[in-house]
């Protein structure tokens, strides 16, 4: 039985209940005792931005390279049960989220804590993004994963004694059935996981990760559409098509993407922390202790900028989810 808490267990530590109401501080939650979860429940993570302080995002009051806000956060989460960050990466072609994702898995190992890459696809020239994909995953590997990685490579992601790397795809050419022959051909071979599920590419991953959506319906202008239908989707197709596939299920408290450069004037209602509730606990209609998900991300642990942070709490009921923003 592995240490843990379960999902409606975080979400009563998460201080959320239904109902308009002022948000409860994330940070008088910390003092909860950590429980056993139950046999079979899934190992809780979380996605992790670990770009703040670049000058091309915004202000949220703390730098992600800053050695005593990485202590901080991963003892917040480890209090609340996460037991791993996946962390947004891009290859070293970013350098300041490179050194970010260092200094996280360093704090990592140094607290009983996992973390795992997220790869951003490079798209930056069609022609070569197969190569510039082997390029970056060899990189992570020689770096931060594989036998001759740096002394915190024990704090890496695993599933069955594999190191697990998630795939943020981005629309490019990548071949990703090449990918997986070079992948498979390292000494210690990762389990690659892709965004949301991908038929004709079944046999180039190991399994599928969901992501905040809100469905085939597409965004709402209110933001009423939180996503169940694509999560229902989600856990039918995968417990029922791919049962041997590994299947990371998702929950977040909403989503506006209002404070972001990139902003599409998307929107997802928090419903006074009904999001949260709802999406952490619909993944129970298809699994079980006797068949369990293995996985479950919560999104995110502190984008701001797209509205999906838990670091801090909830907005009140009916505000956006970022109103934490800048230290408040």
């Amino acid at each position: 039985m592995k240490l843990g808490i379960y999902p409606s267990t975080l979400f009563l530590l998460l201080g959320i209940t239904t109902g308009c109401h002022k948000s409860a501080d994330f940070r008088q939650s910390l003092s909860a005792a950590q429980l056993q979860a139950p046999e079979g429940s899934p190992e809780i993570l979380a996605a992790y931005q670990p770009w703040f302080g670049r000058p091309n995002h915004i202000n949220v009051g703390y730098s992600s390279q800053d050695p005593k806000v990485l202590q901080e956060q991963v003892q917040k989460a480890k209090n609340l049960g996460i037991e791993a960050f996946v962390v947004n990466w891009y290859g070293p072609r970013h350098p300041y989220e490179d050194q970010s994702y260092a200094l996280l898995q360093k704090t990592a190992a140094e607290n009983d804590f996992q973390t795992a890459i997220m790869y951003d696809e490079d798209t930056s020239d069609p022609s070569s993004s197969t190569d510039a994909v082997v390029v970056d995953l060899q990189y992570a590997y020689d770096k931060y994963i594989g036998p001759n990685a740096v002394p915190s490579r024990h704090a890496y992601l695993r599933y069955n004694g594999r190191p697990v790397i998630f795939i943020f795809p981005k629309q490019g050419n990548t071949d990703w059935k090449h990918i997986r022959q070079v992948t498979q051909s390292w000494e210690d071979p990762p389990l690659l996981i892709f965004k949301d599920i991908r038929p004709s590419m079944a046999n180039d991953f190991d399994g599928f990760y969901a992501w905040v959506n809100p469905g085939a319906g597409g965004w709402k202008r209110d933001g009423s559409d939180w996503g169940q239908d694509y999560l229902e989707h989600f856990y039918k197709t995968m417990s029922t098509d791919y049962p041997n596939k590994i299947a990371v299920g998702a929950a977040w408290p909403g989503f506006d993407d209002t404070h972001a450069s990139w902003s599409l004037n998307r929107h997802m209602s928090d419903r006074c922390g009904k999001t949260f509730e709802d999406s952490l606990k619909l993944f129970r209609r298809y699994y079980t202790p006797e068949h369990p998900l293995p996985f479950l991300m919560v999104v995110t642990w502190n984008d701001y900028e797209e509205g999906t942070a838990i670091e801090r709490g909830y907005a009140r009921c009916g505000g956006p989810n970022n109103s934490s923003l800048g230290g408040q």
